[in-house]
């Protein structure tokens, strides 16, 4: 099974969290077929979290997206330092913007 694109899946995100009230919007462009997608997580409390893609063992198939929790509920700094070091490494990476009051962003978190 293929993968789902990029654009497509980031742009269903996003409509799916703003359709809840959420807001969220596409805070960085990457390649639109293959580019990672890293989700940051306003908490609206002073605290950031940020989840990544999982690493690929850990993966079940290569269609599926899931992610890691790389930062919880930390200083804004710290999750705006990490995606510009990995901006450097990775150009074509996504990064979606969330604002969200509770920890549920309707996404597989590996632990």
């Amino acid at each position: 099974m293929r993968a789902l694109r990029s654009d497509l899946w980031c742009g269903v995100f996003v409509r799916r969290h703003n359709d809840l009230g959420n807001i969220c919007v596409v805070a960085r462009r990457g390649d639109p077929i293959a580019g990672q997608v890293f989700i940051e997580v306003d908490h609206l409390d002073g605290t950031r979290s940020l989840f990544t893609p999982a690493p690929m063992a850990s993966r079940q198939d290569d269609a599926s997206l899931i992610f890691q929790r790389r930062f919880n509920r930390v200083e804004p700094p710290k999750v705006t330092e990490r995606i510009a070091q990995e901006v450097k490494f990775d150009p074509d990476l996504w990064v979606l913007s969330l604002d969200l009051r509770g920890d549920d962003l309707g996404i597989e978190v590996i632990q």
